[in-house]
């Protein structure tokens, strides 16, 4: 693979994405690895996230996986942002990989959505892009796997406080 070109800023990330679009709206399930992501030192953005998604398709789900010590504070965060907060007892991961398989078998979502940084999901993206459908990883820094990355059809990069695109990342349309 050659070097890949990275694009920074939300606007050029929202026109990268618009270009991309079918004929018709996409439908996305988005889902996201809440202990591996949400932290203060990563300052992730949730609505911005889904505001990019919106420039592509229609979030038809969104789950935010959290673990049990989440606080009170973060699940009415999650909750007044639209999306859908699942609390797990035991291993997230695990729980967001169901998840994201009983997504590959819905009918109605044609694009799935991951924010992560743990290469544990590699598998789960082989498996979305397997089934045909399209994957759109929203990775932070640091510690982001690269082979989860070189397993996605498009990559947002989640980095000091700005979002990046790699442009040359997708696969052969």
């Amino acid at each position: 693979m050659a070097t890949a070109t990275v694009k920074t800023g939300l606007n050029s990330i929202v026109k990268y994405l618009s270009t991309k679009k079918e004929s018709g709206r996409r439908s996305i399930g988005l889902l996201v690895d809440g202990p591996n992501v949400l932290r203060k030192e990563f300052n992730v953005d949730l609505e911005e996230i889904r505001d990019v998604l919106r420039e592509y398709g229609n979030v038809k789900i969104g789950r935010v996986f959290l673990n049990q010590y989440a606080s009170d504070k973060l699940v009415e965060a999650i909750e007044n942002n639209g999306f859908e907060p699942i609390i797990c007892s035991s291993d997230v991961d695990v729980r967001l990989a169901v998840e994201g398989m009983e997504l590959i078998y819905n009918p109605t979502i044609d694009t799935i959505a991951l924010v992560t940084r743990d290469a544990d999901f590699k598998p789960l993206l082989n498996k979305v892009n397997e089934h045909g459908k399209e994957t759109i990883l929203f990775g932070v820094e640091p510690g982001f796997s690269a082979a989860l990355k070189n397993s996605a059809d498009y990559v947002i990069l989640l980095e000091n406080d700005e979002m990046n695109y790699y442009e040359d990342n997708q696969k052969d349309e």
